[in-house]
């Protein structure tokens, strides 16, 4: 079952409409499980707003780092930049890294923001927490055209346990039918802003997209592919250099030779991508693989992939191309 779970994952972040659909659906399915199973409002009039909104904002932090830590992008950006001596920090390139960090950041904020959505939507956690925030006016308005306000606002904070003996039934009712209402606003208006900026924020990258349609469609189809291959081509090549060295160490023979790319071969292609609008690559493998030079041994050697004509921050319409997600 867990096999088939993770295969289910897998081929969701390959295709990033479908996986955003897929995330979305998990993370719904999960708060929902949470709030049933899980969750108990203590009824403490000093925690209950503590405890709701720990459950309503602390697993979406959780979910929002998870984002982080499974894209790629992240470690391609991250790894070695703090090495000394070898990488300035100017302005030009924290502005880059900024950038790159806002286009992780659109992926990453999927899961959170529907796990908030969804919270707000059946209520539990915000009928919790706004019970216990101690804000007079708040309460007031809560309790307006209660049987008896005054002591509606003294035992609001048992309302969702119903432990309340002193305030009628459908006094009760009416006041969580309220929160609820309340919970379940938010809860709409954040699904429609964040339906509305996304919304935006495609158009201006469709708006400003260097290349067409057609080609960004093949351009999706290229990334998906080289990051398959490549991961599987990498299990593949170390696998075999494993076989070789050690079946050398037990033979007590030469090792065979196999060909293994360089250092500065790999930093060449875990580099970010540059967009170009001279040269047509599609990745930064790419565009190593086109600029090799023939060595007089026979060897090949990458050369250099930054270009003059090269942008510093890619075009918005193609922050997908160092965004493959982490193999599960």
């Amino acid at each position: 079952m867990m096999d088939k779970f993770k295969t289910v994952l897998n081929i969701a972040n390959q295709q990033s409409s479908l996986g955003f659909g897929v995330v979305a659906l998990l993370t719904a399915g999960g708060e929902q499980i949470f709030s049933t199973v899980v969750f108990r409002c203590p009824c403490n009039s000093y925690f209950n707003f503590v405890y709701g909104m720990v459950f309503l904002l602390v697993p979406a932090l959780a979910l929002l780092l998870l984002g982080y830590i499974l894209s790629k992008k992240t470690w391609k950006l991250i790894t070695g930049l703090c090495r000394s001596g070898e990488r300035s920090c100017g302005c030009k390139k924290m502005s880059t890294a900024v950038y790159v960090l806002f286009q992780i950041s659109i992926s990453a904020l999927v899961a959170p923001s529907s796990w908030i959505a969804v919270a707000l939507l059946s209520g539990n956690y915000f009928e919790c927490a706004m019970t216990g925030t101690n804000v007079n006016s708040y309460y007031s308005h809560l309790c307006e055209g209660t049987s008896d306000a005054v002591k509606c606002q003294e035992e609001l904070f048992r309302f969702p346990c119903g432990q309340e003996k002193e305030v009628p039934e459908a006094d009760r009712d009416k006041v969580l039918l309220t929160l609820r209402a309340h919970s379940q606003i938010l809860g709409w208006l954040l699904i429609a802003s964040i339906m509305l900026f996304n919304l935006l924020l495609t158009c201006l990258g469709r708006c400003t997209s260097p290349i067409s349609y057609l080609q960004l469609k093949f351009w999706r189809v290229y990334a998906r592919e080289e990051s398959c291959l490549i991961d599987s081509y990498t299990t593949k090549h170390a696998k075999e250099l494993a076989e070789r060295n050690v079946m050398s160490f037990f033979t007590m023979s030469s090792p065979d030779d196999i060909q293994t790319p360089s250092n500065k071969d790999w930093e060449r292609i875990s580099s970010l991508f540059k967009f170009s609008s001279k040269k047509q690559y599609y990745s930064t493998l790419h565009c190593c693989v086109e600029n090799h030079e023939e060595l007089d041994s026979g060897k090949v050697r990458m050369q250099s992939v930054r270009s003059t004509d090269s942008a510093t921050v890619n075009p918005q319409v193609l922050d997908f191309v160092d965004d493959g997600r982490m193999t599960l």
